[in-house]
């Protein structure tokens, strides 16, 4: 399921085999986020992470820097599909 745009933020759901797989991709988005000073709305529930991104300081809108996180974390995501 690809990324979708509403209510001024993206949004996408992941699922994984296991809590186990979802908390290893969950830490690994962590670091990538922090690394890019942008961070996301998300929660977790056994095996599945849902995702929610746009930027507070432009107003709670979705930006370039929400596109390039997306865009990692789809990256990221691709070594657990």
């Amino acid at each position: 399921m690809p990324w979708t745009e509403k209510d001024n933020a993206l949004h996408r759901e992941f699922s994984f085999a296991d809590f186990r797989q979802a908390f290893a991709f969950m830490t690994e988005v962590a670091f990538a986020a922090e690394k890019m000073d942008h961070h996301p709305d998300w929660s977790n529930v056994y095996n599945r992470v849902s995702i929610k991104l746009n930027t507070h300081d432009a107003g709670n809108t979705v930006t370039d820097r929400d596109r390039k996180l997306a865009e990692r974390i789809d990256g990221i995501f691709a070594r657990y599909a």
